[in-house]
């Protein structure tokens, strides 16, 4: 090997070493918590076990099962109505409590009996969703997943290059030669499952990156200027709404903050629209439209969808994870016309791409294969983790980090930082991460020999 290709190769495995240090920790969390919520049609319908296959006879209409909703309530305003999936399970009637107080889930059986009360902020799903995208932390924490999962693709693609065979056999490149000792075991272990797990890992990284508050706002600016918008947007970024719009799906407490005074009307509070509309018309014609589960409701006045802008209309829309089945058909709050629909194949093109991912990303495309194909993309991501942190157990010394140390011969060549630019150019977080290490280097690392030293510098 000469002097510069090992320059080269030893520069990669530097910027590989030091994005896996930051990333692992951070890969770990993500795919365990990714691959729950694969799982969130299961997991819902757990949590929801004690509001389904109840009586139907008796059954009330929707206008009822809304009022005693309000009822468990007072002072509560109603924002919307999500169908039962079959006939015997509850409705669940999601409300804005008085004062700005918070939102709750009341699930309301066929007889118009209050059976169960939510709070969507504290459930499962919720939960394990809040963690996957911004840790718990807000705006911070997606700041943080971002930058992590900008690294991880540093990290995926210095891998590759480091795994590349370079004349060598199928055996450590394809499979690992457990027979060869331990050392070589781990290393085998880590390189071919990060060979053939690199490609699910990089869908993920990059079909979650439209949601990333950074990324996501650039790349919904590019939209914007490129005119490769048609519809409204079907995903959040940051964790919050679409900045046109004024509150996200998931963001229940700035929905309170709206309910307070939005469902005090009479389409919010009494199930109707301005000219007698009521709920009970447009849940039937909801269901004459076999819309994929689940099916939602919002009155005339209340916040739509991702917090669109309270409309003088009823809107019926499918959630569905799987992002090519949802429809969203608008009827006429005086007449129950139908004034509008908007189907996947509707949107630009670019957004049909970025609902593929998301489905993809999701576990909902294609059912439970894709359920299943997340999970085993879970789970190698941690394997490769565990591996990368043995090696470097293994491997490190008592009194230094464990870096590959830098040669003193050698140039890694214009390539390497012509890949390192690019990813920078079309990554904010790593740009910006990277101008903070330069500064850090030459303001505090070049003062400090030992910091150098122990950095392997």
């Amino acid at each position: 090997m000469t002097a510069n290709r090992a320059a080269r190769y030893r520069t990669i495995w530097r910027w590989h070493f030091y994005a896996a240090l930051f990333v692992m920790p951070m890969i770990v969390i993500l795919s365990i918590t990714g691959a729950i919520y694969l799982f969130k049609p299961q997991v819902e319908a757990w949590e929801e076990r004690s509001f389904a296959a109840l009586p139907i006879t008796g059954g009330v209409s929707p206008d009822a099962q809304v009022e005693a909703a309000l009822g468990k309530f007072p002072g509560a305003s109603f924002h919307s109505y999500r169908l039962p999936r079959t006939e015997g399970d509850a409705a669940m009637i999601h409300v804005g409590l008085p004062e700005g107080k918070g939102m709750r889930d009341v699930f309301v059986s066929p007889q118009g009996d209050v059976v169960g009360v939510l709070d969507p902020e504290w459930r499962i799903m919720q939960v394990v969703h809040d963690i996957h995208g911004q840790l718990l932390l807000g705006p911070r924490g997606s700041w943080i997943v971002e930058l992590a999962a900008s690294w991880a693709i540093v990290m995926i693609l210095s891998g590759l290059y480091l795994w590349w065979p370079r004349g060598r056999a199928a055996a450590g490149v394809l499979w690992p030669r457990l027979h060869l000792g331990s050392r070589a075991a781990w290393r085998d272990a880590h390189a071919v499952t990060g060979f053939w797990v690199s490609g699910l890992a990089l869908v993920l990284l990059v079909s979650g990156l439209p949601w990333a508050d950074v990324w996501g706002s650039a790349f919904k600016a590019v939209r914007a200027e490129m005119g490769w918008q048609k519809g409204a947007q079907d995903w959040t970024i940051g964790g919050k709404a679409p900045v046109e719009d004024e509150h996200a799906e998931h963001d229940h407490a700035a929905m309170a903050d709206a309910g307070g005074h939005a469902g005090h009307d009479s389409a919010a509070h009494a199930g109707h629209g301005p000219a007698g509309v009521f709920l009970s018309e447009v849940v039937a014609k909801a269901k004459g439209e076999d819309l994929a589960f689940p099916v939602v409701v919002t009155p005339p006045g209340a916040p739509g969808r991702f917090g669109k802008k309270a409309v003088p209309a009823w809107t019926v829309r499918s959630d569905a994870q799987n992002r090519p089945l949802r429809v969203t058909i608008t009827y006429d709050a005086r007449t129950a016309r139908e004034t509008s629909r908007e189907t996947f194949a509707d949107k630009h093109p670019i957004d049909q791409v970025v609902g593929y991912g998301v489905a993809w990303h999701e576990g909902q495309l294609f059912g439970l294969a894709n359920q299943l194909i997340g999970v085993l993309t879970a789970v190698m991501l941690v394997g490769m983790s565990v591996t990368g942190f043995v090696m470097w157990r293994r491997r490190k010394p008592q009194e230094k980090l464990g870096a590959p140390p830098v040669m003193r011969s050698g140039e890694a060549g214009k390539g390497v930082w012509v890949v390192l630019v690019l990813l920078a150019a079309v990554l904010p977080l790593l740009a910006l991460s990277l101008v903070a290490v330069l500064v850090f280097e030459g303001l505090v690392i070049q003062r400090l020999p030992g910091l150098r030293k122990w950095l392997g510098m």
